[in-house]
Order: C-alpha cells, then structure tokens, then sequence
C-alpha cells in the first residue's frame, strides 16, 4: 500500500485530441484523466487487467460526478488524489482531486464504483485478500479529513 495518504497518482499530460473548440481540455476528458489516475489507486488495491485475467472479477463505475473548478489546456500536466471515503464487501465510495503541477485543484470526481464478476456480469462480494487490501486503505484514509465538495448537490442558489 502506498504510504501518500491520500494516494496520489503519478502525473498525466493533457492530450492534444482533448482539446475543443474553446482551447482548453473537453469536460469528458476531466473524467478520462480521473480515471487513469484513480487506476493507479485500483492496482495498490489489487485490481486491474491482471485481477480480470486470472479471477475474471473487475470493477464498474456506478455513478460519477464531476466539478470543474479550472480549465486546463494543452500540455498541461495533472494529478489527482484518491481517497476512499467508504467501501462494503461490493462497493467502493471514492473522492479525487485534479491537481496541476502548479498546485491548484481544476476538478473534484466523487465516484460509487461496483465489484463485478464477468461471469453474469453481476455485483459480487471481492475475495477476501482483496477485501484486506481495501480495508487497509480504508483505514488508512479513516484519518483523513472529509474533502470539501463530497456529496454536494447539483442546483441553482437562490438568495432568501
């Protein structure tokens, strides 16, 4: 397990094809590099294209929301935390933060991620080794303050 607490994933650069026609990174693209960052999280748990190949189980994303804080353009190279909030012997409830290599945040990803096996595929509890390894982050990330921004909501703000 990592000792960086919460994990930090090494640095991505940002892709020509993921910039539009506003020069700076598409917002599907925010969730792109997420995911490639919150897969370097997965491996310290035990997951990835190895687990699929030898124990036919994997990971689905149930549910994903995003906030995009800063643009990021061409070239620019991020990172993003992993902290694991919660997590039962079928799910995962993570938080990321998009850092650039400058230190600001641009984006936050919250994500509700299900343990699948491939034979249905259908939710299923992760073997017991597995299940220590995500215990131990869990543990480990327990300590950790609540970011700000898990679990906000989505709306208009209205004055009084």
């Amino acid at each position: 397990m990592s000792d960086q607490m919460p994990f930090l994933s090494s640095y991505h650069r940002v892709e020509e094809g993921w910039i539009d026609f506003n020069g700076h990174m598409n917002m599907g693209y925010y969730t792109v590099l997420m995911d490639r960052c919150a897969d370097e999280a997965f491996a310290e748990m035990g997951f990835g294209p190895d687990y699929v190949a030898a124990r036919g189980l994997t990971t689905y994303a149930a549910e994903f929301h995003i906030r995009y804080l800063r643009e990021v353009k061409l070239g620019d190279r991020l990172r993003s935390s992993f902290q694991l909030l919660d997590h039962d012997d079928k799910r995962l409830h993570f938080f990321q933060e998009l850092f650039h290599e400058d230190g600001w945040c641009a984006a936050t990803g919250e994500s509700l991620t299900l343990h699948i096996d491939m034979s249905g595929p259908r939710v299923a509890p992760m073997p017991a080794d597995i299940a220590a390894r995500v215990a131990g982050m869990a543990r480990a990330h327990a300590a950790l303050p609540r970011p700000e921004g898990v679990s906000s909501r989505i709306g208009i703000r209205r004055k009084g």
